[in-house]
């Protein structure tokens, strides 16, 4: 690597760490750490459980951010340090040098992507919703697919998939499904998923084997606890009970313990079936729907507002965000952000980390 490189390299650096440094408010942060130990050393802090849990993990945050921030400026004075001693004639740094710029790319790369997801319910749970489009089993099929996917991407982040409601599809793939994804900012990760995905295709249905197009529509929402005030009177709510169908467990089609709850106002329909007894399942449908009550409360005042952070593509089988070409050729492609990889295998096999940080990229550019 030339020395010219190498000066470049350093200034980049630089100013992407005093972009981080002001974004993160580092003086603000070790305040705000200062006060949570007072907090932690008083007496009656253990008191409430709940309050205590939710600082000592906020602590945990902050500690992890100002470790990452330190150890980042560490790395480039170590890097500038090198740099000074190799101009100065010492030998057989350069290696050392060109180490240290690909561990700072990477590390630096990586907590930046971390910063984009820091946002009001980034933190939270993740709850999807994937409805196939027209097209029978061929669309169907593409629904089980995605399913395969995201499940497999969430087990690369460690993330525990919960399935609420699971409908078979009539001959192959899957009628709906809707699940959570619980793990370390599953929602400010997989916010970007919302929308319709495309998948062209040779039909391993059609006895012809002519090309499909088809669809699949995915919901996306942060589950929220219930520290969320939201009422849900009993006149405003239908509750239907039903026998549990598709993947579960022994109890599966024994009893009718599963719930849908339809929301009169908005017309939303909530379903749970996962748990093992009526009562949880309508507990468990309860949370959702508020969750998503609150959803629709958020991004109404942010219309309001007109404080969105990016376009969401409409759910509609006309907006589709990504397509899936599997013939005449192999290419995954993000329509919001032009990202493709033409490895479609990887993509189906959940190797997502791409399209997602280029759409969160995306989103702040465009603020």
């Amino acid at each position: 690597m030339e020395n010219y490189e190498i000066v470049k390299k350093i200034e980049e650096y630089k100013t992407r760490l005093q972009e981080l440094k002001i974004a993160i408010n580092v003086d603000g942060l070790e305040a705000k750490l200062k006060e949570y130990e007072s907090m932690m050393n008083d007496s009656t802090f253990w008191n409430d459980t709940e309050k205590s849990g939710k600082i000592l993990k906020e602590v945990k945050s902050l500690k992890d951010l100002s470790a990452t921030t330190r150890h980042l400026f560490g790395k480039q004075e170590d890097l500038e340090v090198y740099f000074d001693m190799h101009k100065s004639g010492e030998e057989g740094l350069m290696d050392e040098i060109e180490q240290l710029i690909e561990e700072i790319e990477t590390d630096l790369s990586d907590f930046e992507i971390k910063m984009l997801v820091s946002k009001e319910y980034d933190d939270c749970d993740v709850i999807f919703e994937m409805h196939p489009g027209a097209g029978g089993t061929e669309s169907q099929d593409w629904c089980e697919m995605l399913f395969r996917m995201y499940k497999r991407y969430c087990e690369r982040k460690g993330y525990e998939v919960e399935v609420l409601d699971y409908q078979d599809g009539e001959e192959a793939g899957i009628k709906s499904v809707s699940f959570v994804a619980h793990g370390e900012k599953a929602y400010g990760y997989l916010k970007g998923e919302q929308g319709v995905h495309r998948l062209i295709r040779i039909s391993p249905f059609d006895s012809n084997a002519r090309r499909h197009t088809s669809f699949c529509a995915i919901s996306i929402f942060p589950s929220l606890d219930d520290t969320i005030n939201i009422e849900v009177k009993p006149e405003d709510i239908r509750i239907d009970t039903y026998r549990s169908s598709g993947a579960g467990g022994q109890h599966v089609n024994k009893t009718d313990s599963a719930i849908r709850i339809t929301h009169y106002k908005t017309g939303i329909v909530v379903t749970c079936q996962n748990e093992r007894s009526q009562i949880q399942n309508r507990e468990r449908a309860m949370q959702i729907l508020k969750s998503k009550l609150y959803q629709v409360e958020i991004e109404e005042q942010s219309k309001r507002l007109k404080d969105l952070t990016g376009d969401v593509a409409e759910n509609t089988f006309g907006s589709q965000i990504r397509t899936y070409t599997f013939h005449p050729y192999s290419l995954v492609k993000d329509h919001r952000t032009n990202y493709e990889v033409g490895n479609v295998n990887a993509v189906m096999d959940g190797d997502l980390d791409g399209f997602i940080n280029a759409y969160l990229k995306s989103s702040y550019n465009q603020r």
